[in-house]
């Protein structure tokens, strides 16, 4: 297995695998982890990067300039192995380059740099995607982290809600479980004013969608219990997954979202797509702030 990059501030521990630069443990100074527990019998994922997709694509493939790409669910980052770039003892970045391999499914020249910083009792991530090439890049992209239910602190997982900082009012969307595309009719929100009770009967359906957010952070946890305070100012969409059961709740800002049923448009109008310029990054950014109960 490969070796885990440790980070920390002292109040918290944070293991990042330079596969997919992902995200495979969080704990805090007593050592209770605010991560999955990747129980192979739901999941083994822990918090895998999306680029430059989010979701599934109407055949497996999209459409750019009359030209048809494959491409997996979510993209290719989150099975690539990043390079270390940059490191320090409460810090570190990885970078994706484009490559042969890359460029088979996405052909724009790239760099995909995923930081970790550590403050105190935040968790600050920030992805920045860089456009190498001449000519505008079209991308999404996604975080995915998987965060204990229950989390630490002795409160059971019925106690526990997800609180948005604004108030929820919006229908949301559903997948179609067997294609992983976005259904054409939205769906009642299960939000009252600002706050969801997560259910597992609520993922029967698969992912809760907001694509029309108006909150950008949240708190997830127990009045009784450890909390976690997330912010995610740059992504305007959101989803909430789990398999039903599991010990784990995902909470995924997106600047993206999965092909709508029939969509046969150019990925360029992909919902959620957005583009760079030539030689212009982007940055989007997700911190979790450890309140322990």
């Amino acid at each position: 297995m490969t070796d885990l990059i440790s980070i920390t501030s002292g109040d918290l521990t944070a293991r990042i695998n330079p596969l997919g630069a992902e995200l495979w443990s969080l704990t805090d100074a007593q050592g209770r982890e605010y991560m999955t527990d990747a129980d192979p019998a739901f999941w083994t994922g822990r918090a895998p990067l999306l680029f430059p997709i989010v979701g599934a694509l109407n055949g497996g493939h999209y459409r750019l300039c009359g030209s048809a790409h494959e491409l997996a669910k979510h993209g290719f980052a989150r099975q690539s192995r990043f390079e270390l770039v940059a490191s320090d003892s409460d810090s570190a970045t990885f970078r994706l380059t484009a490559s042969e391999a890359t460029h088979l499914a996405y052909p724009f020249p790239f760099t995909l740099d995923m930081a970790f910083r550590l403050d105190g009792a935040t968790l600050h991530m920030t992805a920045t995607a860089t456009n190498k090439g001449v000519t505008d890049m079209p991308f999404s992209f996604g975080f995915h982290p998987a965060f204990a239910w229950p989390l630490p602190g002795g409160a059971a997982k019925a106690d526990h809600r997800v609180t948005f900082a604004e108030p929820e009012p919006q229908p949301i969307r559903r997948i179609d479980p067997p294609s992983g595309l976005l259904l054409p009719e939205p769906q009642p929100t299960p939000v009252v004013g600002r706050e969801l009770v997560p259910d597992a009967a609520l993922f029967e359906a698969d992912a809760l969608i907001w694509d029309h957010l108006a909150s950008r952070s949240l708190t997830f946890g127990a009045e009784q219990g450890a909390r976690l305070d997330i912010h995610f100012p740059d992504t305007p969409m959101l989803g909430i997954w789990q398999k039903p059961g599991a010990n784990y709740l995902c909470i995924e800002p997106w600047q993206g979202i999965a092909d709508p049923q029939g969509f046969a448009d150019d990925f360029r109008n992909k919902p959620g797509v957005v583009s760079l310029a030539p030689g212009a990054e982007r940055s989007l950014r997700m911190d979790v702030t450890v309140r322990t109960g």
